[in-house]
């Protein structure tokens, strides 16, 4: 049955791909992530870091396309004793299923959502951007039987109707604050020089299961950040899931 629910969501990510083709001329495209960096204070902001006393960070890998270094990442995780959250897209899910049965028998992994299509969610309408979470959580929940709580936006693109839409589903809209880059292909020294010269307490680093030197860079990127004092959680045990605050730079405060 599982399956089954894999298999038929393939129709409904053709069909959000359409609709999302058919809007694109008339929806009006808004992404605060610009705001964030520019210092600006959006209306309404996701994620990027959090504040906290505690040593921790959470290592992120967001997956789309590529899967061949999935399980080596998970591997590498297990064997250095540390901890990370896999966003995911629809489609990565459908074409990897077994890859995710793996990941999700894990103690180590959490799944988030990644969307279903992986398209610029600012650019959708409401109802285009309920499709995508709801099918991607669908698909996420018919492989591993858990429903997915953190939500990444693909491109790191957002708007207030997002947020909006996400939270109603449940999620909680996750970014980051240090980024590794791994997509451009730097080296595996680049990628771990700018993770574990960028870590504070309660970051969120951004990485891709596909980057070039992604794999190669992890042995060293764990021992640098544990080196230096840090301890590993998932964005899901990281971040603070009521009476909280988020400031402009999107960094989440416990309320007093």
């Amino acid at each position: 049955m599982k399956f089954l629910v894999v298999k038929r969501s393939s129709l409904i990510i053709a069909l959000i791909a359409a609709l999302i083709l058919a809007g694109a001329g008339t929806a009006v495209y808004y992404t605060d992530a610009a705001s964030i960096y520019n210092n600006v204070s959006p209306k309404k902001v996701p994620i990027y870091s959090v504040e906290t006393e505690e040593k921790a960070v959470a290592l992120t890998f967001d997956a789309a396309w590529g899967a061949d270094k999935t399980l080596g990442i998970l591997e590498t995780l297990e064997k250095k004793d540390a901890c990370a959250t896999f966003f995911l897209v629809g489609f990565w899910v459908e074409k990897y299923p077994d890859k995710l049965k793996t990941l999700a028998a894990s103690d180590r992994i959490e799944i988030g959502t990644h969307s279903a299509t992986h398209p610029y969610m600012s650019k959708l309408s409401k109802s285009q951007a309920e499709l995508e979470l709801s099918t991607s959580m669908d698909l996420i929940e018919g492989v591993t039987g858990t429903r997915p709580q953190v939500f990444r936006p693909p491109y790191g693109d957002y708007s207030d109707s997002v947020l909006d839409t996400a939270k109603e589903q449940g999620l909680y809209t996750i970014q980051w604050d240090v980024d590794s880059l791994d997509w451009k292909g730097l080296s595996k020294e680049e990628i771990t020089s700018r993770i574990v010269g960028n870590c504070r307490n309660g970051s969120i680093v951004l990485m891709h299961n596909d980057g070039k030197n992604t794999l190669d860079a992890l042995p060293g990127i764990i021992d640098g950040l544990r080196a230096k004092g840090f301890t590993f959680k998932t964005v899901g045990d990281l971040i603070y899931r009521d009476n909280y605050t988020i400031d402009h730079t999107g960094r989440q405060i416990r309320s007093t």
